[in-house]
């Protein structure tokens, strides 16, 4: 049976002829000089919040540790950022941002109060990574800082103190303040979020509420110049549709940059959400079909912003988004650590297509969480670090940062698990400024291996290389014992012949084609 994947546009074209279980003849079509949107390098950000060892012990450690550091920030985990090019770091949350109070964050470690954090175990905030450090760690990884601001239990005159310490060129209490904190010029810090999932954790609210809330916020955080702010707002869970429709209805277009999405891929149900190492294809299945669900969920608030902003001037920021699994066995259920496998893997590769193909109004996303907790690119213990199977993914992925986006629209084969079926492919398509294409392409079908012919008529290559990440099983992991297990490959499973290029995916696999 074959099966439409209606978000891709006509540039791209897959016909997949299936006989039997075996996809044996596949044709792509690429016109290549057609433009489509920018893939924003936004889409690849990442997201840190204060929640168990992600901040304290992952890139904030203890000054007796024997890793590479400058102050307390752990350098190899920048290190390993740096080489994937990530634009983006959000923080203080997530659900913590509207229970934090920048003010205890900064001025001599000495000095500053230690809170508790309600949110997440009850554990003692020193307060020694704060806004400084934050910043500290952008520059150190050459990022861009998103700050959520703290709506819950906040007030617009601390979220106007907080931009005018960071954003002033100039002489004031709180710019002197910064100044004396050992950051003469400012920060210049454009992404700001006005709360954070208000209509949960960040204060129980209606939409209609948070719009005011939102409004009031937004008119006390100030432009400083050379400072322009992108105000994103707190947006929906999941298939709200209507809280996008409210915001979008009350909120002056003007008044925002984005609006944000929130959506975890969990296998079970929220009470039980299944474990991260141990499971089966039904569970594959089942998280693969819900992180698929990610593209109707974006194109449907898209859908609703459309009437609202046809000119797509307000920006969809899916800030907050991954596999959430039940947290590893013997480890502190609130602190969310667990483990990574090839299918999370899959998840980010089969997400970031969904995003690049909705470059026209995803320009912003944040995979949750960077280290140690949820889907996180790194796990650390002591000394010791790992990189996970989602890491070599964007470290894949990177070359669609800022390219031009080629649309696809394909016929994919089934992935039949049961009486159940799924999109097995699903792929995205880019070119960067200096005109090198690059094809990236998931199978999620844990069985069968599909055959790609890609004809290339408009398109003058000399060369063809690729990556592939797969690995024996689905469930495979990196440990700090065999950190290598799951890594990128080279990928010579093809063929040129004139201007066609045959390719054979093997199951459960991610491969990025670079044609130049």
């Amino acid at each position: 049976m074959k099966k439409l994947i209606p978000f891709f546009a006509v540039q791209l074209c897959l016909l997949f002829v299936i006989t039997g279980k075996a996809q044996t003849s596949v044709q792509l079509r690429i016109n290549a000089n057609t433009p489509g949107a920018t893939i924003s390098k936004y889409i690849y950000g990442h997201f840190s919040e204060d929640l168990g060892h992600c901040i304290y012990d992952g890139f904030w450690v203890n000054p007796a540790l024997n890793v590479p550091k400058q102050g307390r920030i752990r350098m190899d985990v920048v290190e390993a950022l740096k080489k994937i090019k990530v634009p983006l770091l959000r923080w203080p949350g997530g659900c913590f941002a509207d229970q934090y109070h920048w003010s205890d964050g900064i001025g001599d470690l000495a000095n500053r109060p230690k809170r508790v954090n309600t949110t997440w175990g009850m554990v003692v905030e020193d307060n020694s990574f704060g806004t400084n450090e934050f910043l500290q760690l952008c520059d150190l990884i050459g990022c861009e800082p998103y700050i959520a601001g703290n709506v819950g239990t906040g007030t617009p005159q601390e979220m106007q103190n907080w931009i005018e310490y960071l954003n002033f060129n100039g002489s004031s209490t709180l710019a002197d303040m910064r100044k004396q904190n050992g950051h003469e010029k400012p920060y210049k810090v454009s992404f700001w979020g006005v709360g954070n999932e208000s209509w949960g954790c960040g204060g129980d609210m209606t939409p209609d509420f948070y719009s005011d809330e939102y409004k009031k916020y937004a008119a006390f955080c100030k432009n400083y110049p050379g400072s322009p702010l992108k105000k994103i707002a707190s947006g929906a869970n999941a298939d709200d549709y209507n809280w996008t429709e409210i915001c979008m209805k009350k909120i002056p277009l003007w008044d925002m940059w984005g609006i944000s999405l929130h959506y975890y891929t969990v296998a079970g149900n929220w009470q039980h959400k299944g474990s991260a190492t141990q499971f089966g294809e039904d569970e594959y299945f089942a998280a693969l079909k819900k992180c698929l669900y990610m593209d109707e969920l974006v194109a449907k608030n898209s859908a609703i912003m459309d009437k609202y902003d046809p000119e797509k001037k307000v920006a969809l920021a899916v800030d907050e988004w991954g596999i959430w699994t039940d947290a590893e066995p013997n480890t502190n259920p609130a602190f969310l650590y667990q483990q990574n496998s090839m299918r999370d893997a899959l998840i980010a590769a089969t997400t970031l297509n969904i995003f690049n193909n909705h470059a026209d109004r995803v320009r912003l996303a944040s995979l949750a969480q960077t280290v140690n907790v949820l889907q996180s690119l790194i796990l650390t213990n002591k000394e010791k670090m790992v990189l996970t199977p989602t890491y070599h993914v964007f470290d894949m992925y990177k070359v669609h940062q800022d390219a031009t986006l080629l649309p696809v629209q394909f016929f994919s084969p089934d992935y039949t698990f049961g009486k159940d079926k799924i999109a097995a492919i699903n792929c995205s398509a880019s070119k960067d400024k200096d005109g090198v294409v690059h094809i990236s392409v998931v199978n999620i079908d844990a069985h069968n291996t599909i055959n790609i012919g890609i004809v290339l008529p408009e398109l003058n290559f000399n060369n063809v290389t690729g990556q592939i990440l797969t690995s024996a099983s689905y469930t495979d992991v990196n440990t700090f014992d065999l950190p290598g297990k799951v890594k990128p490959a080279d990928f010579h499973d093809f063929k040129t012949t004139g201007s066609n290029l045959s390719v054979n995916l093997p199951p459960a696999c991610v491969v990025v084609l670079e044609i130049k």
